[in-house]
Order: C-alpha cells, then structure tokens, then sequence
C-alpha cells in the first residue's frame, strides 16, 4: 500500500517542526515522520536561555515541544516512524516507512539534524544534562566564575574552550593526544589566554559527581596520562564533550550531494540540495552554528523553497 504526500519533512526537532508550521500555514499538507528522537538535540538540553520568546529560559524538551503543538496546529500531520529508504532519481520521490510502508513525495524537506559525538562513558552518560554538556553556547551561562572542562583537540574543542574563558573563571582542556589538532591561530590564542590550562596525554576515563534522588551534579573528571598511566581528579562544576557531531545523512548517501564530513550541500544562504524538489534544514546541513533558532529558521527557510517549487 503507497501514499501520495505535497511535502514529507523526515525529522522533527525545530527544523523539522518549523518547516511544519510553514508548510502547513502555505497550504502543503505536510507530513512530519519524527524519527528515532522526536525533538532532536534539544530535547537532552536541560535548560536553554537562547531561544527567543522564552525571557526566563525554558528546558529544551518544553521548548521543542512547544513548536511542535504549534505545529499541529497549523495543521501538520505528525507522525511515529523512521524513514529507511529513498530514491530520489525521478519526482514524485520515493521513500519507506520503518521498511514497510511506500509513500510517494512531491517534495521532501531533510531536517535529520545530526549527532554529537560522546566519550562513552557510563558515568558521562549519567550525568548529560546535569553538568555534562556538548554545547558552550547553549549551557555556558550557567558556569558563571566556575570552573570546567572542555575535551577535544580540533577548532571547536579550542573555540569552545575560549568562549567559556570569558564566563568561567578557569577551563581545563583536555586532549588524550600530545598536541592539538586545531589551527595554529587558535592554539596561540588559547595559550595566551590567562585562566585556561592545557591538560595533553589526558585520556578521561570517568565523569564523577554527586547524586541525591533525581538530582545530580559534577564534581570532577578522572584523567589518566596517557605515557606515564598517572591518575589524576580535576575538580570541576561541568565538563563541555567537544569530540565533534556526526551528521545524520546515511540514507542519503548515493541520493545527495554530501561534503568530507557528510553534511548535505546547499546552495550558500538557501536549503536547496542537488535535487531540484528535496531541500535540507538544521543542523544536517549546518556544520557551523548548531543553534535551535537557526535551525528553525533554515526550516522556515526550506518550507517557503518548496512552496515557490510546487508553484513553478
């Protein structure tokens, strides 16, 4: 059994769910499939003060669910499943359901977002959300004159170690390798910078914390040296994981233009991709900003480009 859909949107996190309301509000019926993780990212960001229209801060779930019920009642259809397959050869585009269900799209809007990468550990796992952050900018504020860390040795691990030098009072960055991997400029820069020290040969091996009932928080991370098999504990307030994101575009692979790191090409400032028809929104094709409010706006973006697509 097959189905015709205006526009598919694979993906509900605020791309998604933004290229939803716009679609919805051009008249597209649009069908959301919302995937593995209805809501993405944000909704493992315990509290987000970034996002517009939410003066006092808000928790990332209540946030994406709030675009989400906005959504609805556009009129998006929303629904449970994960989309396994595509071809996107020849328009109407097709795709299927959790390996089952054909659905035949006029256009389709990828909002998969992507994946931040974690160290692995039980004790990390544990404590996401309550002192173990993968984003600076979204939680940074809330480390004001304390003290963390940041793990990772590339431009974003030192990028981010630097942003959180002008609200922490001290940063540890922590590198299981005896050099970075990050360009010279940024390396001289977080090396001139006072209240940041450069802990290399570190391999963290646990995250350690305090817990009572449902609340947690981080006290510190465990270190071993990479040559010399020292232990050390660095008391901390929080600890940034910056070991890099992982786009989620494997189905896509083969159907559309991907870059070295496998984020979807666009056309400069617009969502379009290869295909005339398919277009791309957040985070999947955004290595740069990660944000939840620039990934609605790229929704909001993608939405409108498949309007003005339908009407050609």
């Amino acid at each position: 059994m097959s189905e015709k859909i205006t526009c598919l949107i694979i993906g509900g996190g605020p791309a998604g769910y933004t290229a939803g309301i716009y679609a919805s509000r051009a008249g597209l019926a649009p069908v959301i499939y919302e995937g593995m993780q209805p809501g993405g990212q944000l909704t493992i960001t315990s509290e987000v003060e970034n996002f517009p229209g939410y003066p006092n801060g808000e928790s990332g779930p209540v946030i994406v669910d709030d675009i989400r019920k906005q959504a609805l009642r556009m009129g998006a259809e929303i629904r449970s499943g994960e989309i396994s397959e595509v071809d996107f050869s020849k328009r109407p585009f097709r795709l299927v359901v959790d390996y089952d269900k054909e659905l035949f799209a006029e256009t389709v809007i990828i909002a998969t977002g992507a994946t931040a990468r974690w160290l692995g550990l039980e004790s990390e796992a544990q404590y996401r959300g309550f002192g173990v952050s993968t984003c600076a900018t979204c939680d940074g504020a809330f480390f004001k004159g304390k003290t963390v860390a940041v793990i990772g040795g590339g431009d974003t691990a030192l990028e981010e170690a630097h942003y959180l030098s002008k609200i922490a009072g001290k940063v540890y960055l922590v590198h299981r390798r005896d050099q970075f991997r990050a360009s010279k400029a940024m390396q001289d820069r977080i090396y001139q910078t006072a209240n940041i020290e450069v802990v290399l040969d570190a391999i963290p091996t646990e995250v350690l914390g305090e817990k009572q009932g449902f609340s947690r928080k981080v006290t510190g991370l465990r270190i071993q040296n990479k040559k010399t098999e020292t232990v050390t504990d660095l008391a901390l307030d929080g600890i940034f994981v910056a070991i890099g994101v992982t786009p989620v575009t494997a189905l896509f692979v083969g159907q559309l233009d991907l870059d070295e790191q496998g984020y979807i090409k666009t056309a400069g400032a617009r969502p379009l991709t290869n295909v005339p028809g398919v277009f791309a929104a957040g985070d999947v094709q955004d290595p740069h900003y990660r944000q939840a409010c620039t990934a609605a706006a790229s929704g909001c973006k993608a939405a409108m480009e498949a309007e003005r697509f339908l009407l050609i």
